[in-house]
């Protein structure tokens, strides 16, 4: 068993036509070391799962700015569950109001991170999850 790199999939479910910010961090993290495959905007929920699990992936980071995310966070988190990526970490940011948070954390998002969030901070959070697993190629 070798240390993996820690593979992450940025995605951007639904209708939302701004990804400045996703791609901000799937830079940041791609610099971190991490891998990052960006699916691009207006993924559904089920390609986004599917992508994530045929590529392999730690970590699914979710991208919402539509006010949607209520309904496609959690539908991704399932998604994954049925196809047997139920290991998935399944983190979430954009523009989601914070008494949605604990309902987004309760539907299995591990983390919801707001605008202004440092980037450090969601790299930590990333490495503190992940940074330590041994893991074969």
């Amino acid at each position: 068993m070798s240390k993996r790199t820690i593979r992450v999939l940025i995605a951007k479910p639904g209708l939302d036509g701004h990804d400045r910010g996703a791609k901000v961090i799937a830079r940041a993290l791609r610099d971190a070391g991490m891998e990052v495959i960006y699916t691009g905007i207006r993924q559904t929920p089920e390609q986004i799962a599917v992508t994530a699990i045929q590529e392999g992936v730690d970590v699914v980071g979710l991208s919402c700015l539509s006010g949607a995310h209520k309904q496609l966070f959690p539908e991704v988190v399932q998604l994954l569950r049925q196809k047997g990526g139920g290991d998935i970490i399944v983190i979430g940011g954009g523009i989601i109001p914070y008494e949605d948070i604990p309902i987004l954390k309760e539907a299995g998002v591990a983390e919801v991170f707001q605008p202004g969030t440092p980037i450090e901070e969601i790299i930590r959070f990333i490495s503190s999850r992940l940074g330590n697993r041994n893991r074969g190629h």
